[in-house]
């Protein structure tokens, strides 16, 4: 299936590109490969990261735009991922990272252009369940900065995924949506540090 990834607002882009033409802000990134990534390094695959607020009982979910996440490829592969938010000034670089979350990123998409149908490339998370998935939105030509998950959309948990939950399964959202409410109703109301997204 061809994927149809929305356009990313351009302020953003630049911002990637600036943080990656300074040697400052590559030498004090926490991420190796990035910095001894031979040849030219690329921001490539923009996707709007929107984050889970709340799940309803009845599997609804409030969504919201996070920031806009960048795979850096060097050669044949992303070796990192760069990180936007939007300030009170606009689009601003955040941070670059690597893990498991770039590699299973790009895994999950090679797997969705195996897909038949034609959707638009979303990540979302799930911070309370520690939670990333690739979000394939069934509107290819809808605003990626909008939007919430339609239950005929398919999530893909990235890897690492929670105890329970297969890294790599599609899951319609009316399906997935029902048993992650189930898990957070059933968590301790402990607070959890750090996100995926």
């Amino acid at each position: 299936m061809p994927l149809h990834a929305p356009q990313a607002p351009a302020p953003a882009l630049r911002s990637v590109l600036t943080a990656l033409g300074s040697p400052t802000a590559v030498r004090e990134a926490r991420t190796p490969s990035l910095r001894t990534a031979q040849g030219p390094v690329t921001p490539e695959l923009p996707l709007p990261v929107h984050v889970i607020d709340r799940i309803a009982p009845e599997g609804n979910s409030a969504t919201r735009l996070s920031g806009w996440r960048f795979l850096i490829r060097a050669g044949e592969r992303a070796v990192a991922a760069a990180d936007t938010r939007l300030t009170p000034d606009g689009w601003a670089f955040s941070h670059f990272f690597e893990g498991p979350y770039v590699t299973s990123t790009e895994r999950a998409l090679r797997q969705a252009e195996t897909m038949p149908g034609s959707y638009q490339p979303r990540l979302l998370s799930v911070p309370e369940l520690y939670m990333l998935t690739l979000w394939l939105h069934g509107d290819s030509e809808a605003d990626g900065a909008e939007g919430h998950p339609a239950a005929t959309d398919l999530l893909v948990p990235l890897a690492p995924a929670p105890p329970g939950i297969a890294a790599h399964r599609p899951h319609r959202v009316a399906e997935l949506l029902p048993v992650l409410t189930l898990r957070l109703t059933a968590a301790p109301t402990v607070p959890l540090l750090g996100s995926p997204a």
